[in-house]
């Protein structure tokens, strides 16, 4: 969760691998974080819980950023009554754009449409790794 985007992604229905949905606009600031879109996509793909990128400090406290993001998962628990999960997702972005750049040559332009998605894919990637868990958005 960013301050101005959501990334969303979901898994297979085994929970082996993860596929980027799209990018949903949110407005930190006037308190608007996309939960209508993200009923519909939990509805549409059946979804059993949620799992949030945890962005910590890299000396692995709890800043602002990661602080926002635990909010965002006390929102979807009361709104949707389903488990929330945290992955650390320090230098996930990073990854993403180094993805994007090195291996598929991407312009900047169409990295920033696509960059919270695929940062969202290696977080929902890596929770599956280490988790194995089914069917998460």
């Amino acid at each position: 969760m960013g301050s101005k985007t959501v990334g969303v992604s979901v898994s297979d229905l085994l929970g082996w691998t993860a596929q980027g949905v799209e990018i949903i606009a949110i407005d930190e600031d006037k308190a608007e974080f996309g939960l209508d879109r993200v009923a519909e996509l939990a509805q549409k793909y059946d979804v059993q819980g949620f799992v949030l990128g945890l962005p910590k400090n890299m000396n692995n406290t709890i800043g602002p950023r990661a602080q926002k993001a635990q909010d965002y998962g006390e929102l979807l628990k009361e709104k949707f009554g389903l488990p929330i999960d945290f992955i650390d997702e320090r230098l996930t972005t990073v990854q993403a754009t180094r993805m994007l750049v090195e291996e598929a040559d991407t312009s900047r332009k169409k990295r920033k449409k696509v960059i919270d998605k695929l940062a969202s894919v290696m977080i929902l990637q890596n929770y599956l790794d280490s988790k194995g868990k089914l069917t998460t958005l």
